[in-house]
């Protein structure tokens, strides 16, 4: 996957707003005001970071090595990914469960809103 393709699913998903908050590199994809991906335009390889369960943390590390603690954030639930060398269903995933963990952490009100904009 590339940048583009990463973009467009995560800007298909109801409430995505992107910013650039940190730098002029760094993409911020956000559900409620809430970060859910990052992802640094000038990287190579390209690389996202993405909130995941922790439990589920442990395993991706352990299995992929392009799968890391993401730097300057909570290592327990944030990681690091390098997308290249990974299969697109896998980096799919990963950006889906991070969304849904966002977005389960919005208030309820917010929820509604974003799903019946």
């Amino acid at each position: 996957m590339d940048t583009n393709e990463i973009l467009d699913y995560c800007l298909a998903k109801k409430g995505v707003t992107e910013s650039f908050p940190f730098d002029n590199e760094t993409l911020v994809l956000k559900v409620g005001d809430k970060m859910f991906l990052l992802m640094p335009l000038e990287r190579i390889p390209l690389q996202i970071n993405v909130k995941t369960d922790p439990e589920w943390s442990a395993e991706l590390r352990e299995q992929y090595p392009q799968i890391n603690g993401a730097f300057h954030m909570n290592k327990t639930h944030w990681n690091s990914v390098q997308v290249d060398g990974l299969k697109r269903d896998l980096i799919l995933k990963l950006i889906d469960q991070s969304y849904d963990l966002v977005f389960r952490s919005l208030t309820r009100k917010i929820q509604n809103i974003i799903t019946n904009a």
